[in-house]
């Protein structure tokens, strides 16, 4: 059945003016409705209009009296964050992560679902349909403050039909995500790029905020990046922007699942570094990650290979460390194309950033062609894992406080 307090607050929210004003608080929060005309350029009854609509609907509340300037102290308005709530799923190979936040980031409940070895679309969505659901009753979630779900999906998404076209790591293909998921749940539903959406994630709550052209590098089972140029997400003409993973490191290099040698996904992702591991093992190698894998070579995982490496495994530690130069080769290409502020690095690669991190930052400082570009800052994301998830659920926040109109 549809919820009408659901699709009616979404709705009120997304007006032009009004997601002007909402944008406007969300970023200066608390604010008067005095500062608010001023920064929006409306006029003052305007902004009253506006803003009683929103008290009314609960979307924002009055605080505390601000500072007065001589006359009446003024009534400060902040969101009512606590009063909405979005879903957020990342779509991975192996699992389904999903979370429930309120609209200013605040994690209510995260739970992972697994995914069989294989699936069919049909299997995926019904995958899909069953977290949402599952999460939305759990964690003494009240259901209809929910207004939305974000999707973070690997590969090549039509964002315009919420469609999945390509996800290389499930071989599937046109998934209909956004046309399953709104019939079923009867709200609004953004589908996007993993890597993409991270980015957006970061623009929200994380270290992109304060700047107008970064890269977020997402490096897990395969290599991506979103890429945000005067504060606005870049897709390119077709949707395909940001695959730095296809970026081709080396012509001789191994065969990536793309078709092409030499890719930086076939260098630096952790199947890569998991299979660079296995085959010193088949030549003979015999230290602490044959142990852990039980001496069979294909039970050697990225993430196994991390444990070994803290461990102190030298095989594994030189292996990390050798995807971290590659990453590096990787970031300087992108800092020689893009020129960006920073670069942010998440995904589960980014865990062992122990490992990886000094070979990045040490190919860069020999790589990049002038002083700043060497100097480029490079962090790994506050999420970790959970970046990706994150940035599912700034899809729907976007749509709710995006406006034509620059604040």
């Amino acid at each position: 059945m549809t919820n009408k307090f659901q699709i009616g607050s979404f709705q009120l929210m997304k007006s032009m003016n009004r997601s002007l004003i909402l944008n406007i608080i969300r970023r200066h929060e608390p604010i008067s409705r005095s500062e608010i005309a001023k920064l929006t350029k409306l006029t003052p009854p305007t902004v009253s209009n506006l803003v009683k609509e929103l008290l009314q609907a609960g979307i924002v509340i009055e605080q505390k009296l601000g500072e007065s300037s001589g006359g009446r102290k003024p009534t400060l308005l902040t969101l009512n964050g606590d009063n909405f709530h979005v879903v957020g799923l990342d779509v991975g190979s192996r699992s389904i992560k999903a979370i429930i936040t309120t609209i200013t980031g605040k994690l209510l409940v995260k739970k992972n679902f697994p995914l069989p070895p294989e699936v069919t679309k049909e299997m995926l969505l019904n995958f899909l349909k069953e977290a949402i659901h599952t999460i939305k009753q759990s964690g003494h979630i009240n259901v209809d403050k929910i207004i939305g779900i974000g999707v973070a999906m690997h590969g090549i998404v039509d964002i315009e039909k919420g469609e999945s076209i390509f996800a290389p790591n499930l071989d599937l293909q046109n998934i209909p995500i956004k046309e399953v998921l709104e019939k079923e749940f009867k709200m609004a539903v953004k589908v996007e790029n993993d890597a993409r959406a991270m980015s957006l994630g970061e623009l929200w709550f994380g270290h992109g905020g304060s700047y107008n052209s970064f890269v977020c590098v997402n490096a897990g089972r395969g290599i991506g990046a979103g890429i945000v140029i005067n504060g606005k997400l870049f897709h390119g003409s077709n949707c395909i922007s940001g695959e730095i993973g296809h970026m081709i490191i080396d012509v001789n290099g191994p065969k990536c699942s793309c078709g092409n040698f030499g890719c930086l996904q076939a260098f630096a992702s952790g199947p890569a570094i998991a299979e660079a591991v296995k085959k010193r093992i088949k030549m003979g190698y015999s230290g602490l990650i044959s142990e852990l894998a039980g001496n069979d070579p294909d039970k050697v995982t990225g993430e196994l290979v991390y444990e070994a490496a803290k461990k102190g495994d030298q095989l594994c530690t030189a292996a990390l460390e050798q995807a971290g130069h590659y990453l590096g080769i990787g970031l300087t290409n992108l800092i020689h194309t893009l020129n960006p502020d920073k670069i942010i690095i998440g995904g589960g690669v980014s865990n062992a950033q122990d490992f990886v991190f000094d070979a990045i930052n040490r190919t860069v400082l020999q790589k990049a062609v002038t002083k700043p570009a060497k100097n480029t800052e490079i962090l790994i994301s506050k999420f970790g894992d959970d970046a990706t998830v994150m940035g599912a659920v700034a899809l729907i926040l976007v749509e709710l406080f995006s406006t034509r109109t620059a604040a």
